[in-house]
């Protein structure tokens, strides 16, 4: 074995005796990465699936039910949830706690100006106006039917904020043995959709830039639209044909199934979560019955 002097710079390799064997350099082999479950109290690291098609049944409870209360309490505690766990912000908290009140009162006075005062004539007449005639009977029911629909669309935002398409398609085809062939194609169909509105801007602005001007009003408009078809198109079938060439270099649909290398688990945690969302839709349930 070669001396290395003391003074020699710590780069410099000895020689290792070659009748000393030595260890081989761990090489791990490919591994497949799951999602990472973080907080208990954070819906985005629950299954898709659970989120998803958990509250069918709920939103089905909620659609045949005709009282204000019910509808109430499952929407309350639905938008309770997703600000807890969901922790949304910007824009859409204020959707939910301004836009949502706001779409509820619109709906009540439309359908209550809709229903037909034979069936309410019973009730109590509040006001008239013009050829209308609001009836308390007429604004609960109204009243009702803003209420599910603030439920329904609740029960939808609970996964639909705290989900990405992506981790839907995994859990769909693992958990659920959706066809990778449909999953894949659907997302890859999906992600064309900001794609198209990138290239429209980039579009507008080349017409722009290069002074192209079609006057003002609704036929300038429609000028303006027809000019974005024809190159929004062109750039359309060319980025479908590179998304097709890459899937079929990667053997896209080559075998009936295919390895996943992120991985979606369906754990306790999921299944503890289902319950709760099932649990809760017959608590509301069971308190409007009692204080009704």
């Amino acid at each position: 074995m070669t001396a290395v002097p003391s003074d020699a710079p710590t780069s410099v390799l000895t020689k290792v005796p070659t009748g000393v064997p030595t260890a081989p350099a761990s090489a791990p082999g490919p591994r497949s990465a799951a999602v990472p479950r973080g907080s208990l109290t954070d819906l985005r690291s629950y299954n898709p699936l659970v989120k998803i098609l958990g509250p069918l049944p709920v939103m089905v409870f909620v659609v045949t039910t005709r009282d204000v209360l019910t509808p109430a309490l499952v929407a309350a505690a639905v938008l309770v949830t997703i600000l807890v766990m969901g922790r949304p912000r910007g824009r859409v908290l204020a959707g939910l706690l301004l836009g949502l009140p706001a779409l509820c009162l619109v709906m009540t006075f439309s359908f209550g100006l809709l229903t037909d005062p034979a069936t309410v004539d019973d009730t109590r007449l509040l006001a008239v106006v013009g050829p209308f005639q609001v009836w308390s009977g007429a604004l609960a029911v109204g009243l009702a039917t803003a209420l599910r629909t603030a439920a329904l669309l609740l029960l939808v935002l609970l996964g639909g904020l705290t989900t990405s398409g992506a981790d839907l398609v995994r859990s769909l085809t693992q958990q659920a043995r959706l066809p990778y062939r449909v999953g894949y194609a659907a997302l890859a169909a999906l992600r064309f959709v900001p794609r198209f509105g990138h290239e429209l801007e980039v579009i507008q602005g080349a017409h722009r830039v290069r002074g192209v001007a079609s006057g003002r009003g609704p036929l300038a408009a429609v000028r303006r639209w027809l000019a974005t078809v024809v190159p929004l198109l062109a750039g359309g079938i060319r980025h479908a044909e590179r998304v097709s060439l890459a899937m079929e270099a990667r053997g896209f649909g080559a075998h009936p199934r295919r390895t996943e290398r992120v991985l979606v688990p369906f754990g306790v945690r999921d299944v503890v979560l289902l319950v709760s969302i099932w649990a809760g839709g017959a608590l509301c349930a069971v308190l409007a019955a009692v204080l009704v």
